[in-house]
């Protein structure tokens, strides 16, 4: 029987060409595997037929943009998930699925090969491998672009000699990647930082200067998942999408930084996401008061390294399905509605509700009802203090200090 490659397919000139390219390169048969994550564009039926007009012996789709919103983008929004304080995660997130179904695949067509169209300095690269190892331990990796040097020329130049069906311009002068969840840009003039983005980099986003009225939403949660928009009930890609839409419509979500790639590369990236960060902002807020106080400052640990575990390909390791466990508990109690104002490029929280909260009006307030017992405070600071006095007053004794300056210094 002859050997069989899967082949992550995007239906685009790279991976096209990759499917003629990797059957004269190995002998094998390829299947396409095209997943939908929700970067739109064309119907997976048109990608299929494509990848069987350029030579794949079998066609496999999937619309898996549930599957994501809810298996991918709800965790990572429960652990508040943004690389560096800034990235949330927008292609880390798709690979993991998409591997899945990569796997599914070769289980179900006899493969012993997936291959991507990832290049050799990358981020995803590992992510796929890496999971695509975990989950199919008897499968190996191929990379065309890394391993067969399939370069842009090569692949305009074969696709021109054997008549493919796809379009062969020039290259795009970025590097684009997009979901449900956000639009990552890269290479091209943006890679010298110095350089400012134009207008032709956003499409998700309009130019928040010159933004329509502003926009009210109220976002409802349940243990962490966003349930309702303005009372009413959606899926959580329902409400990614309309926040897209509304807070994109604002120029919300637009994000220039530099971030440190696994491989150990600095690498400029421009990013849009303005559903996502609309929910991150609402869903922090919600913590703030469900969450208590050791418990918030724990978490906030927790989401860093489960962050950084995602950004490095690790979604299926030991220790992220741990860390998982905790950020779950976290969230029992993470229930209500933010109420949020949409305009000029921010997503701003002016009011909260929730059964579960932790404030306690009574005891926050200065007027008349406050039931808080300030005399216990002086005791309270005496206590709190006493290990720093006992320290001052050691080093005065030695000689260490003269003053209560030198004392202050120290600090």
């Amino acid at each position: 029987m002859t050997e069989r490659v899967v082949l992550a397919y995007s239906g685009g000139l790279d991976t096209s060409v990759a499917i003629g390219w990797i059957g004269e390169a190995t002998g094998a048969e390829v299947v396409a595997v095209a997943v939908d994550v929700g970067q739109g564009g064309e119907s997976l039926e048109t990608i299929r037929q494509r990848a069987l007009d350029c030579g794949a012996v079998e066609a496999y789709v999937a619309d898996a943009r549930d599957e994501f919103a809810e298996q991918y983008c709800m965790p990572a929004l429960k652990a508040n998930g943004l690389y560096m304080g800034h990235y949330p995660l927008v292609s880390a997130l798709s690979r993991p699925v998409i591997v899945r179904h990569l796997v599914a695949a070769a289980k179900q067509f006899g493969a012993t090969t997936v291959a991507h169209g990832c290049t050799g300095k990358g981020n995803d690269q590992v992510r796929f491998e890496v999971g695509i190892q975990t989950l199919g331990p008897d499968l190996t990796c191929l990379a065309p672009v890394r391993d067969l040097a399939l370069t842009r020329e090569k692949a305009i130049d074969y696709a021109e000699a054997n008549s493919l069906p796809i379009v062969t311009t020039k290259k795009n002068p970025y590097s684009i990647d997009q979901n449900v969840w956000g639009r990552a840009v890269e290479t091209g003039y943006l890679e010298d930082i110095w350089n400012a983005p134009t207008k032709d980099v956003y499409e998700y986003t309009a130019t928040p200067e010159f933004p329509p009225a502003p926009d009210e939403v109220i976002i409802g949660f349940e243990r962490g998942i966003p349930t309702t928009l303005d009372g009413r009930a959606l899926s959580p890609l329902a409400i990614i999408e309309e926040l897209n839409r509304r807070a994109g419509a604002q120029g919300i979500g637009r994000i220039d930084v530099v971030e440190d790639r696994l491989v150990g590369i600095k690498s400029r990236e421009i990013y849009e996401a303005p559903g996502a960060m609309t929910l991150m902002t609402a869903h922090k807020h919600l913590e703030d008061i469900t969450l208590e106080r050791e418990q918030a400052r724990f978490k906030r640990t927790v989401d860093q390294r489960w962050t950084e575990l995602v950004y490095d390909g690790q979604w299926f390791s030991p220790l992220k399905t741990s860390l998982d466990a905790f950020v779950d508990e976290t969230q029992k109690h993470v229930n209500g509605e933010i109420r949020l104002s949409l305009h000029a490029g921010q997503a701003i929280v002016n009011g909260r509700r929730s059964e579960t909260s932790l404030y306690d009006f009574n005891l926050a307030t200065y007027d008349e009802g406050d039931s808080f017992d300030q005399s216990s405070a002086r005791g309270f600071i005496d206590i709190y203090g006493l290990s720093s006095k006992v320290a001052s007053e050691r080093s005065m004794r030695l000689g260490e200090v003269q003053s209560t300056d030198d004392v202050a210094k120290l600090g």
